[in-house]
């Protein structure tokens, strides 16, 4: 692994998520790897993407088998624990907003909190089996980080971050983040691609080495 002291500035990256998509459930583990592997020298902005944010429809049979079939290849390469009881669920709508939007909260509330409150709600829906679509449910969540429950719920019900969520969405795509998760150095001309899709700390360590060094060379 190449040095860190080589680097003389402190990146940030955009890491590009979503709390009820799987392969960032799996990916977040590794940014808070490499965060602390960087000791305080890197900043992490979470930036929440739309992944069906306004369903309306309960999952189908074939979705939910394409589903689990993900849901298996995160856990194999993550080696993250998953409860699949949650195919039991005959109506379940897979509706991100109401999680979107809470994380947001949180962000705006407590940035400090919200790499570790994106792994809480991954880990209650994922693991735990608990249904992040609910307010109730994400107050749950929330709480356990001292977060009030009326300061949260104040801006989660509010028309402001209901349009703050849509703005981000609209940012993330037009960043071309098509696919969750994805990860940016944060450059003078703007977002900079380091990857798309998971990869382990390694890969992403190297990318972001690789990129930092290109970058002082200009």
């Amino acid at each position: 692994m190449t040095s860190m002291m080589m680097v003389p500035i402190n990146p940030t990256i955009l890491y590009v998520t979503n709390p009820m998509c799987p392969w960032c459930y799996g990916f977040t583990a590794t940014i808070r790897r490499l965060k602390a592997l960087w000791h305080g020298r890197l900043h992490v902005k979470v930036l929440i993407g739309d992944m069906e944010a306004y369903a309306t429809q309960p999952l189908q049979p074939n979705e939910k088998e394409r589903m689990a079939v993900s849901w298996h290849r995160v856990q194999q390469r993550s080696k993250l624990p998953f409860d699949y009881r949650f195919f039991l669920n005959k109506n379940f709508v897979y509706r991100t907003e109401p999680v979107c939007r809470a994380l947001l909260s949180v962000r705006l509330l407590r940035p400090v909190l919200t790499l570790e409150v994106l792994r809480a709600l991954h880990s209650a829906f994922f693991a735990d089996g608990l249904d992040v679509t609910q307010p109730e449910n994400l107050v749950k969540v929330v709480r356990l980080f001292g977060i009030s429950e009326n300061l949260f719920y104040t801006l989660y019900e509010s028309e402001e971050i209901m349009d703050q969520i849509e703005q981000e969405f609209q940012l993330v795509e037009s960043m071309g983040a098509t696919r969750f998760p994805s990860v940016y150095l944060e450059g003078r001309q703007g977002p900079e691609l380091l990857t798309k899709g998971y990869c382990d700390l390694f890969d992403l360590e190297d990318k972001l080495l690789q990129r930092l060094e290109i970058l002082q060379g200009r």
